[in-house]
This record gives C-alpha cells, structure tokens and sequence, in this order.
C-alpha cells in the first residue's frame, strides 16, 4: 500500500518522519500563504499543510472539498499554542512534499460535518455522503464491535452459529410477511422470515443444544422510529434449560458487549421484576429506571373519597385508583397539566385527576371537595406527598390506568430531565400473562405466542381462569426500552394440547397450520427457550440515541422507501410474465 499510516494514529512519536496519507479534503484554510487542509478517513483527521514553496502547492490549491487525495510529506510538531487536544494527532502536522488528487469530487448536497446535519430526506437520498460523517463511523464501528464481542462470547459458551432459511413458509399469526413468488412454481409464494422461531426449535428438536444467530428479520409493518422492515437479532436457543439458565447468559452477553464495544462495566445480576410489579410500580412492562417518581395504588383510601369517578371505576373488575406523586412540580402551569391530560387520554384514559400540596400541607384542586379532611390526610401520607408536589391520578381497570399514568411519569422525566443517556440500567420482567382476552372475538389469545410454557404452579389454572396463567416469559429492558424478548417452550403434547383449548383450537388444527414444527414435536423434542435481542436498538442504546436507522448502513424512510436506490420500485411486464403474475391495481395519480 502507498498509505503509511492512517489519519488517525499519528503522534509526537512520528516527527521527522516522512509519510503518506490517503483520504478525504474535509476542511480548508488559507492562511498568509499557507494552506491547511483537515483530511479524514474513518480513522481520525490529520492537519496537513502545503507551503508555497513546495511543488505540491499547485496541487493543494485545486483541492475541492470531498475530493479523495493522497499527500506525502514531513510530520512535524504543531506551533507552541496551536494544538488540538481533541484530536490523537492534535499536537502534529505533516508538511506536504507530493500531492496528488486521485478523484476530484463535485460541491456535496450538503456539509459533510457532524456540525451541521442535513435533512432526512438528503441524508438517505445521498447516504453513502451521511456515512462519511465521523459520528456515523463512529456508530457503525461500535455495532461492529457489538457483533463481535457478541458471536466471541456466545462461542465461548458452546453457541453453534447456525443460518436458518430466508425463504419460508409463512405460518398463522405474528407481523405481516413479506411475500416471494416463485418462478418455477406458478402461483406459489414463499414468505421472508419475521424472526427464525420455528426453524430455531427445530434446531433443538436436532440435537443441536445451542443455537445462536446474528439473524436477519424482515416485517411488512407500518414504521415508526424503533421499527424497520428489516432488522438484525441476536438470536438463541438452549435445550434442557431454565429461565436463570438464559437470563446467565444473556447477562454475561450483555456485559461483554459493553465492555468491548464502549469499554463500559455492567453491574450483574440485573434487577427482576414481576410484570404485575413492573405495571404496578413504573406503568410500563419496560420500565425506565433511570428516575423514581413510582406509582402507588390509593384504591383503598380513593374508596372513602365521594368522589364518582374513582368510585365507579373500584366497582368494576380489576377496577384500580393509581398516584403519581411528581415532587416538586406543584409549579406546573395549567396548560402543562393540561398537556399531561391529554396526553393520559391518548392512552384510553377519560382524564387525568390532580391535586397541589400547599405549603399548610394541604391540596388543592376542584376536586378536593369530595374527599373529606381525614382522607386527604391519609393520601398525602400514603404517596408522602410534601409541599409542592403535584399528585396526578388515574381510575380504571389494572392495565389502562397503570399505562396511562406510566406514560405521563415518562413525560415528567422528560420535561424534568430526568433521563441520562449515560447511565445504562437493566431489568428483566418476567411471569407475562400467558393469555390475553380478545374482546372483539370474545375469546382468549396467547399473549406472547401458543408454544410458550405455563408456569408450572399455574397449570391448574389452565381451563379454572385463564387469565391468571402466567407465561414462562420475559423481557430483558435497558433505559425503558425492550431490547429482547424470549420464553420457555411447550415440549410435550399433553400441555401444548390445554394450552391451545384455551384459544379455542384444536391440536389437530394447530398440526395442519404448523404442521412440520408440531410434527418434529413427536420425535423427542427437548424441554428448551430462548430469547432474540433487537440488535438494531441495542447498538443504537450504546451510542445513547434512540433511532435505530442511525445504527443501520442503509436505512429505508417512514414511508419504507430507499431514497438513495429508489426501491420499492415498479416491474415491467417481462419480470411479471416470468413470475406468471399480472396486476390488477389502480395506480395512485
């Protein structure tokens, strides 16, 4: 190679050295005679300076920015004053002796310069530009190290990397699938795979013990900033395990992740909670942790106020009354509690109920009236309620009230700036339901899907109630985002066959819609569970940002549109004669 060194790794130790640097014209000055130019490559950026007493001058005053150039020349130390302590080669510069431009670039669509970013719209349609930029290296070095430290750690613990198929069969429920016609079988179509669950069992149902695989997923759904239409897992399954078997291991992953990829130390084990407690005490199944402000059940003293509207709510099924004692905001505006209002309704919620502490330890609201002294009393010691606190509450049944007033603790955080991107805490939630009622078709579904396990303690309550059956299941949560997700599977014939009654199917139907896993089944399948790990959101957790398209090369837009390739893109009649389709749609004008 004619480059010497990269422009990210020269230092005093270089001085007096002649050397040859290849990369990109990122920035220019012209100072008394002396032009300075900033060239980068993914490593870093080295200063380099064209004197006019030098042949290569010519050469460094045609430089155009983006142009790709090579300079050789003579490293020397930068002037007493002039260092750049930022940099790994701020405290040098390389006096250019042979300059020559190996591909001169026209003016960019916009400022290659993480100072200043452009649009989304130019960033995808000119991507490989955006790429160039230093932090989006930097991002795409830190998900290759993940990756890396991911499949290291995994084969230490006798992981086999296994590829499972692309092209599939598609089975009932999940994401919407993409579909492939077949050339050589007129009519017929194969699905791409939304995650590769059942190829993964049947990888145990092999004898292969552990599995793992950086998969690719691919989903037909609507987009939104954490989903793509096709993403990465860290994919694993282990047979003749239990739940602490995986939560191990995915822990010792994780913690290996971080350290090699942002050289940061995780405290293990992490914290557990129930999915009961999560909901209970954050509002969410994937609590943040990185702020208190808890919420707390006042049923119990709400059921002495007069008023209706938590009343009514405690006579219903499941009917709760929850406290969100937000400290110190008894300062917010009327349109900032308006603002929490309307946020609780977009959550299923009628409204928000408030009250303020006054400073005789008192509160305040339009709905004090209805709750005699002795209760208030007995609420603000309940929540600890202090002067100028704002008490915030929601009043219906389990789950819509504990969301909706998780969702206003999130916003609080936010508007407090309670959130560190820094700080990285975990949790796992576990003992899912394992049913969840549809009450449009009036029947039960399986919450997570119909091969996870019951708990073994819950069997009888298989066909007594339902609803109280807890999932083998659960959630590894970082910063209050799901980044993985698994369970433990049925194995055997005798539960999978309760297990599906509950939903109304029949074995015998499950066998005709998952015919080839089901089947498998019946030739010793080990007890086994696993769990994938969103790649994507992991990576982009470690760069403290939540956008996964930032952490993937090339990235489609909201619309599921590459704007760079121009794909999806429309087929002419040749490509559709081979596949034997025809269309029979309306273009849109």
């Amino acid at each position: 190679m004619k480059r010497t060194h990269t422009c990210g790794e020269i230092t005093k130790k270089e001085i007096g050295k002649k050397v040859t640097l290849q990369g990109w014209m990122h920035v220019r000055r012209d100072h008394g005679g002396l032009i300075f130019i900033d060239l980068r490559d993914r490593y870093g950026f080295t200063q380099i300076v064209f004197n006019p007493e030098s042949k290569a001058f010519k050469t460094g005053e045609k430089i155009k920015r983006e142009s790709v150039i090579q300079a050789t020349g003579i490293v020397k130390a930068r002037p007493k004053g002039m260092e750049n302590n930022k940099l790994v080669t701020g405290e040098i510069e390389a006096w250019i002796e042979e300059a020559e431009i190996l591909n001169e670039a026209e003016v960019p669509p916009f400022e290659v310069d993480d100072r200043m970013e452009a649009s989304e719209e130019l960033r995808l349609k000119y991507r490989y530009l955006d790429l160039r930029r230093p932090i989006m290296q930097q991002r795409l070095l830190i998900r290759h190290k993940a990756a890396q430290a991911a499949r290291e750690y995994l084969s230490s613990q006798s992981f086999l990397e296994i590829e499972t198929p692309m092209l599939l069969k598609t089975t009932p429920g999940g994401a919407r699938v993409f579909k492939v016609p077949s050339r050589v079988h007129p009519g017929k179509f194969y699905a791409l795979p939304e995650s590769p669950q059942m190829y993964k069992q049947l990888l145990m149902v092999a004898g292969c013990d552990r599995y793992f695989q950086l998969a690719r997923c691919l989903r037909d759904e609507d987009l939104r900033i954490d989903r793509q239409p096709e993403f990465t897992q860290i994919d694993m399954e282990m047979s003749f395990i239990e739940i602490e078997d995986i939560i191990q291991v995915v822990e010792g992953l994780l913690k290996s992740i971080f350290k090699k990829a942002i050289n940061e130390e995780i405290k293990t084990p992490f914290q557990k909670l129930t999915f009961y407690e999560a909901m209970s005490r954050f509002g969410s199944d994937k609590p943040d942790l990185r702020f208190g402000l808890e919420l707390k059940d006042v049923s119990k003293i709400a059921k002495k106020s007069g008023f209706s509207v938590f009343t009514k709510a405690l006579e219903a099924k499941d009917g709760v009354v929850y406290c969100l004692n937000a400290k110190g905001c008894g300062n917010f505006s009327r349109t900032d509690i308006e603002q929490l209002i309307e946020l609780a309704k977009t959550h299923k919620m009628g409204g928000l109920a408030w009250m303020k502490v006054t400073k005789d330890g008192k509160v305040e609201s339009s709905i004090v009236k209805y709750f005699p002294e002795a209760v208030q009393k007995e609420l603000i010691k309940a929540v600890d309620a202090k002067e100028n606190d704002l008490l915030l509450f929601t009043a219906d049944e389990f789950e819509k009230a504990a969301n909706a007033l998780g969702q206003v603790r999130l916003a609080i955080g936010e508007k407090l700036k309670l959130m560190k991107p820094e700080d990285h805490k975990f949790c796992w939630v576990t003992e899912f339901p394992l049913f969840e009622r549809n009450e449009e078709n009036n029947n039960w579904q399986a919450r997570h899907h119909i091969f996870t396990s019951p708990m073994n303690e819950d069997m009888d309550l298989l066909e007594k109630d339902p609803g109280k059956v807890r999932a083998k299941a659960y959630d590894i949560v970082l910063n209050g985002v799901e980044i993985g997700g698994g369970s433990i599977r049925i194995h055997r014939k005798d539960v999978q066959t309760r297990s599906l009654a509950v939903t109304g199917l029949a074995y015998e139907e499950a066998e005709k819609k998952f015919d080839f896993l089901i089947n498998a089944f019946k030739y010793g399948a080990p007890p086994h569970g696993g769990i994938a790990i969103g790649f994507d959101r992991l990576s982009a957790l470690l760069c403290g940002i939540n956008d996964i398209r930032e952490m993937i090369a090339f990235p489609k837009n909201k619309a599921a549109e590459n704007p760079m390739d121009g794909s999806p893109q429309d087929w002419t009649d040749k490509f559709l004669k081979e596949l034997h389709l025809k269309l029979d749609i309306v273009k849109k004008q």
